[in-house]
């Protein structure tokens, strides 16, 4: 069994769940400071908004290579998603609607092949979108570990994203955070972000590094991992880099399907940034549409 940083999903308590699946919170309304309909966001005669599925990329693998398939998925929404607030390893939980977006999530999931297991960053917005899956898929075996976790961002964290930009244009620019700019140091991805923060490449190497283990141990399984943006991100970025400097739209609860060899380590991308799921469910409109700015 793959090193965890041990807690199991029981280790959480009745807390995330009893929030998630308590009825009057699903039917009791939606949260009245939180309406951000669909219809009240768009142009007058514009389009749906954009969808950040993409199509697929890759064939899925043939031959004698056992693949695992990794469905990585962002966690739902929290208070500082919707407030811009840069995360990074800080701990904020979900608020209602993360919590509504991990049961359509969840719903979904349940209709698609049982996974072997369900792996999770222990951040909380991560892991208590993973228990409220785990649940409802009927899935047992949760692990979480702090190696699925979101990027270190330094003195970043905790700064309303604006302010961040505005008073720190350098580290946005030399770092190449969340995109590839024109005029960027190329050696920015070995780059630590001041105040304790990751590099590009370190955040790479860890994620990379699990999954891998992760594919090692459930050859020719199906397994879900719970993460973040910059994280997500960053595996596309590994997986295709052909398509490196794209900067890719990863919703919230949004899913992202790798194939990962446990024998040769080879990795495909099938798809990224699918949250059809939330089609139509229009009080789970995604506050930056995967845009980074909620990292």
């Amino acid at each position: 069994m793959l090193a965890t940083s041990g807690c199991r999903s029981g280790q959480w308590g009745g807390f995330f769940l009893q929030a998630a699946m308590n009825a009057d919170g699903i039917s009791g309304g939606y949260p009245p400071a939180r309406l951000r309909l669909r219809q009240e966001l768009r142009l007058a005669g514009a389009t749906a908004t954009h969808r950040a599925m993409s199509p697929t990329l890759a064939a899925p693998p043939s031959g004698d290579e056992e693949f695992t398939e990794v469905v990585v998925v962002r966690h739902g929404e929290t208070t500082w998603n919707a407030s811009h607030i840069i995360q990074g390893q800080l701990d904020p939980e979900l608020n209602e609607i993360g919590r509504q977006q991990a049961l359509v999530v969840a719903h979904r999931l349940s209709k698609e092949g049982k996974p072997a297991a369900i792996y999770s960053s222990d951040l909380k917005r991560a892991a208590e979108t993973a228990e409220i899956v785990a649940k409802v898929c009927g899935v047992t075996n949760l692990v979480v570990n702090e190696a699925l976790r979101e990027m270190h961002m330094g003195y970043l964290q905790g700064l309303k994203w604006d302010d961040a930009v505005n008073k720190n244009p350098d580290v946005f620019r030399s770092f190449g955070i969340f995109g590839i700019t024109e005029g960027s140091d190329p050696d920015s991805r070995n780059k630590e972000i001041p105040g304790g923060g990751e590099s590009l490449k370190q955040l790479t190497e860890r994620c990379v590094s699990y999954l891998n283990k992760i594919a090692q141990e459930h050859r020719g399984e199906r397994v879900v991992v719970f993460s973040h943006y910059a994280a997500i991100l960053e595996l596309c970025r590994y997986t295709d880099p052909p398509n490196g400097s794209i900067r890719r739209k990863i919703p919230n609860t949004s899913l992202n399907v790798f194939r990962i060899s446990g024998v040769t380590g080879k990795w495909i991308l099938e798809r990224y940034g699918d949250d059809s799921h939330v089609d139509g469910n229009d009080f789970l409109e995604n506050s930056f549409s995967g845009d980074g700015a909620s990292a």
